[in-house]
């Protein structure tokens, strides 16, 4: 009887594990069923089958181009995954540092970035700095939000257990807190390497020579629909591997993480 119901449940994690893929391929194949049967022009709207062979065609072209968004991606997260950490333990430990900052903070989010990237341009010049700068500004604050909760959701009796041994406040963090606070600085990692790809392809909207954010503005200007929906699948599909790198580190530094949420799918 355990094993009908072990199987059962398996099954059913099967068949929800796949609804988003079947929902996902039921969308693409009414959008070319559209496309073909009503006859519309690639200029105006170009079928999945369409996109999926410029992908193909174009494909050392993408790639090119997205080594240089990757790059910036790359470094824009190592340095807000460096000032997470720090702005994080500090709002966190001083409670007068979070007064003043966090407003801050959230004001940085509520201006829209391709308002700042040309002025970022202007002052940083046209190189790769404005476009990092870009991703900094998108990625850092969920990181922030996220550590600096999980450092503040710590049990007090830990805390206390590390004072009575005589724990100073540094092996306070470094021992209990910061641990702790993993859990949730990974899930921050996540929601900001997904925007990472974004925030640096927004930066090269404005200036850039190469990137597919530039890439994406000349297909745009020569009416190339389907080099446009080409490279928003390249940017899908390099959003995805970042929040899947992030996983992977997740996994390195969490191992019992990964193991428990097996344990719960199974």
């Amino acid at each position: 009887m355990n094993r009908k119901l072990r199987r059962s449940r398996r099954i059913g994690a099967g068949i929800t594990g796949a609804a988003p893929a079947l929902v996902i391929a039921a969308l693409l194949l009414l959008w070319e069923l559209i496309v073909q049967l009503a006859g519309i022009p690639l200029y105006v709207l170009p079928a999945p089958s369409d996109m999926l062979k410029t992908f193909v065609l174009e494909f050392p072209t993408l790639a090119y181009h997205a080594y240089v968004t990757v790059m910036e991606a790359l470094v824009g997260m190592a340095i807000s995954f460096v000032i997470g950490i720090l702005i994080g333990v500090l709002i966190d430990a001083m409670p007068t540092f979070r007064k003043c900052i966090y407003p801050i903070l959230v004001v940085t989010q509520t201006v829209p970035v391709i308002v700042l990237a040309p002025i970022f341009i202007i002052y940083m010049g046209f190189g790769y700095a404005p476009k990092i700068l870009t991703v900094v500004l998108m990625c850092f604050f969920p990181i922030v939000v996220s550590f600096s909760d999980g450092l503040g959701e710590m049990d007090e009796g830990y805390l206390n257990l590390v004072r009575t041994y005589g724990g100073s406040r540094l092996q306070l963090y470094r021992i209990v807190k910061i641990p702790a606070a993993m859990i949730s600085l990974l899930s921050g990692l996540k929601v900001a390497a997904t925007y990472s790809i974004s925030g640096a392809v927004v930066g090269e909207w404005i200036a850039s020579q190469s990137g597919l954010g530039y890439y994406l503005i000349r297909a745009k200007n020569g009416y190339m629909l389907d080099k446009v929906f080409a490279c928003v699948l390249m940017i899908i599909l390099l959003s995805l591997l970042m929040n899947g790198l992030v996983k992977l580190f997740g996994y390195a530094v969490l191992p019992s993480a990964g193991r428990s949420g097996r344990r719960k799918q199974a």
